[in-house]
């Protein structure tokens, strides 16, 4: 499953690097090849901790869960296809609070924040996680398998959304705006995601959700009205080419944090949208 997971991951991701180089979103800001190579050697460090500690863990928990039948679904005892579409759902959901938990939790957010100072986004951001990340989302992943009850076949299957979806949605491919407007209905899409990693901290704030978009429109953390061209990728303080080295974005949880939303100077970024009118609009063009 694994395996299979990680080849279609692969081909979905080389796909989506072509497409986003002939249809490009957002103009690039900074030089493709030297992001790319601190993309890769975070997204390394971010995969060794993912496949030494998280899920020989899960698949171990995995494999007692039938036995003992905890959690919410054991309770339940649901006929088969409603439990899927039910751990699909709470699987989904509580990585909302946890996607939101670490921009909340200053502890957290100093790990999370090594993959938000990318000064561009596309397809490789959606690797770039600070090792030790990953390593402390092991705890998360092992309460949502004891708290859910999920199985092991409905755990894998939200995994391959999960991870296939987090690769589109951090894509800078440009789908036609229709097309999107019907996609972000339902889910995540690159323009929606493209204003999660904006550099004004309000429109940072939202747009939390990983595969369903329902999490953000149930929560009130939507915001769909600000055009690509007006964003400005990354975190403020750390804009500086020397904030994106790799040695510099390995040690950044470690040193002492700055003032994140504002420049050097002190200035904050201009909140967009606020200046746009139809706050409600999906995805302005």
């Amino acid at each position: 499953m694994l395996s299979r997971l990680a080849l279609a991951g692969g081909a979905v991701a080389l796909l989506l690097f072509l497409a986003e180089r002939r249809w490009p979103l957002r103009h690039p800001t900074a030089a493709l090849l030297a992001r790319l190579a601190v993309n890769v050697i975070l997204a390394a460090g971010a995969l060794a901790a993912a496949g030494l500690v998280v899920r020989p863990l899960l698949a171990r928990l995995l494999h007692l869960a039938p036995a003992h039948e905890w959690g919410v679904l054991g309770w339940l005892r649901l006929p088969p296809p409603a439990e899927g579409v039910v751990a699909f759902l709470l699987l989904d959901a509580s990585f909302y609070w946890w996607h939101r938990a670490n921009h909340r939790v200053p502890f957290l957010w100093r790990f999370h924040n090594v993959h938000h100072i990318d000064q561009d986004l596309d397809v490789s951001t959606a690797l770039r996680f600070h090792f030790a990340e990953v390593g402390l989302s092991a705890a998360f992943r092992v309460a949502q398998v004891v708290l859910f009850g999920v199985s092991a076949g409905a755990f894998w299957v939200y995994e391959a959304c999960f991870q296939l979806n987090t690769l589109f949605h951090h894509s800078n491919a440009r789908l036609p705006i229709g097309l999107e407007r019907a996609l972000v209905k339902l889910l995540v899409t690159p323009r929606m995601h493209g204003i999660h990693h904006s550099q004004v901290e309000a429109e940072a704030s939202s747009n939390y959700s990983v595969v369903l978009g329902i999490w953000d429109r149930l929560h009130r953390t939507l915001r769909l009205n600000v055009p690509q061209r007006l964003l400005t990728i990354g975190v403020p303080a750390y804009a500086a080419p020397a904030d994106n080295r790799i040695l510099a974005a390995l040690a950044h949880p470690f040193r002492r944090q700055r003032d994140y939303w504002r420049r050097p100077g002190g200035a904050a970024p201009v909140h967009r949208s606020e200046t746009l009118p139809g706050r409600r609009e999906e995805l302005a063009e």
